[in-house]
């Protein structure tokens, strides 16, 4: 296990994630949802335990708003409220002690990390080149 430290943009928001190592990686989000929100085509991002998380500072300045995602269940997304930078969502469809850390926001994150899965390749667009195994919405639990 490996610590990784993490801020929003503004800085006002600070944690730490507790990484085993093959959560050391990027898996790839191709949704819709995720294009929205980064401006881009996919987020960086890995499937962890709750536990793995510690919002270090800011954590009262965190906001949440819930949407729903394909699957019809609740997605709850954690953002700071000064610069709106998402730190993780909890998709309730994954269970109750699992969440989504976005990677990109890792200080050893972007230069450390590759990719190691993609999820929602059905909507990813056409001119992207699969650089991971790819699946149709999420990876089967």
């Amino acid at each position: 296990m490996t610590t990784y430290n993490g801020k929003c943009h503004c800085g006002n928001t600070e944690w730490t994630a507790t990484l085993e190592k093959e959560q050391q990686s990027h898996v790839l989000c191709h949704c819709d949802t995720c294009k929205s929100l980064s401006g881009g085509t996919y987020t960086l991002n890995q499937i962890i335990p709750k536990s793995a998380l510690t919002i270090t500072k800011g954590g009262d300045n965190l906001g949440k708003y819930v949407y729903y995602g394909d699957s019809g269940s609740p997605v709850d997304c954690f953002y700071c409220k000064n610069c709106t930078t998402h730190v993780y969502h909890h998709q309730h469809v994954l269970g109750e002690d699992t969440i989504i850390l976005r990677t990109g926001l890792l200080a050893q994150g972007l230069k450390d990390f590759q990719p190691a899965a993609e999820i929602f390749g059905k909507v990813r667009l056409g001119w992207e080149k699969e650089v991971a195994t790819t699946f149709e919405t999420l990876p089967p639990s």
